[in-house]
């Protein structure tokens, strides 16, 4: 009788453990849970959720949010603002069916402004005759575990039809205190005054911070999160409020970014790029890609022009990047809207994805070679696009 061997496997240290864990995606991580309770502890600790946030960081997902028309049964229509959290491999070989899959709606009185560690802030509103109320929840889509309700901010308002404030929201994360942040811009139309508040994660309170020296333009409302700054386009100069100017009569230096300082609740201007010699016959758009804030705007009618600012708050850093006829790639001159929406660039800078809301497409443009390599179209009609980067983590919501 030939002698049985047995093998024993010995336990792994708690380091290698961590470590090996530490670099899984949030959705096995998950699953793990359930193994034992010592990771389930291991996993919620906030030491092991920094750590696994830094590693991260360096699979690139993007948060797309836009207002969405569904066409319901008969001739209902449903409205809903919707989240998507999408990686950006995904995104490059199929967009539509990335984003459908990926789709998380919220009530239409609601707004994600912003995404900051894996968590998304959505703000609500509920409005009557007299008074609007807003408040803000934390949303992690990776672990699908959404916050309570934040305290309220109420505005009273004694006219419906003519609103008498206009808001401006942004969220980030204060790394010198280690808070996450809200600000919420506030322009009282009659009174022109302007002021910044502030809710800081675990204090129960809107704390008012500074009175604003100019107001954002109207659009959009979400303030773009850069180096530990919120941004937002505004005039310097021209007019006192976000219906009080003439575009037509806006000049380059007139055209600045607002950045509002996480850090010390202070704020300053950053100029436009030299590049920019005249205004746009409409509004540009101040976005992000690759974690560097993104100006596009329409040129004349006739081109798309993309600046980037490589390094922040530094003007001389502008780049351009894209500048692309309309003509040359046969589309629409459209007199009303801006053709194309960025949505996020690769890595090595040879792809932008950009939302034609005119035609209802995804375009994959190949910078390199200057030319359109792919199209996918909507599937339900949507628009005010709005593109974050974003990173899966397991941070808490509370």
């Amino acid at each position: 009788m030939k002698k049985e061997m047995l093998f024993y496997v010995p336990e792994l240290p708690q380091e290698l453990i961590l470590e090996i864990l530490s670099w899984l995606p949030v959705k096995d991580l998950m699953r793990f849970r359930c193994l034992s309770k010592t990771w389930t502890t291991l996993m919620s600790h906030h030491a092991f959720v920094k750590l696994h946030l830094q590693r991260s960081s360096k699979n690139k997902h993007v948060l797309l949010s836009f207002y969405q028309h569904d066409n319901a049964v008969g001739n209902r229509n449903n409205s809903s603002v919707a989240a998507a959290p999408c990686s950006t491999d995904g995104l490059l070989e199929n967009p539509t069916s990335t984003i459908n899959n990926c789709i998380r709606r919220f009530s239409e009185t609601s707004i994600v402004i912003g995404t900051c560690n894996g968590l998304v802030c959505i703000c609500s509103y509920f409005k009557t005759d007299d008074y609007i109320k807003y408040w803000v929840r934390f949303w992690n889509p990776a672990t699908r575990i959404m916050s309570e309700d934040s305290p309220y901010i109420v505005l009273f308002d004694s006219d419906y039809q003519n609103e008498l404030y206009y808001l401006k929201f942004g969220f980030g994360f204060d790394d010198l205190s280690g808070n996450y942040k809200v600000v919420m811009i506030l322009l009282d139309v009659q009174s022109y005054k302007r002021e910044t508040r502030v809710l800081t994660w675990g204090i129960s309170v809107w704390k008012k911070t500074l009175n604003c020296p100019l107001f954002p333009l109207p659009d959009p409302v979400v303030g773009q999160l850069v180096s530990g700054t919120l941004n937002w386009l505004a005039l310097s100069s021209v007019g006192n409020g976000p219906d009080g100017y003439d575009w037509d009569i806006v000049t380059v230096d007139d055209l600045v970014i607002f950045s509002y300082d996480l850090k010390n609740d202070t704020y300053r201007y950053l100029l436009m790029p030299h590049g920019l010699l005249e205004v746009p016959a409409r509004e540009p758009y101040l976005g992000v890609l690759k974690g560097c804030l993104c100006l596009s705007l329409d040129y004349k009618d006739t081109h798309f022009v993309v600046w980037l600012m490589r390094e922040f708050g530094i003007q001389k850093s502008w780049t351009q990047i894209l500048n692309v006829s309309y003509e040359y790639h046969h589309y629409p001159i459209h007199a009303f809207a801006l053709n194309f929406m960025p949505l996020f660039m690769s890595e090595n800078e040879d792809i932008l994805l950009l939302a034609d809301e005119v035609r209802s497409l995804y375009v994959v443009y190949n910078l390199r070679d200057t030319r359109i390599d792919h199209t996918h179209g909507f599937n339900v009609h949507s628009h005010f696009y709005v593109s974050y980067d974003y990173v899966q983590s397991l941070t808490l919501p509370y």
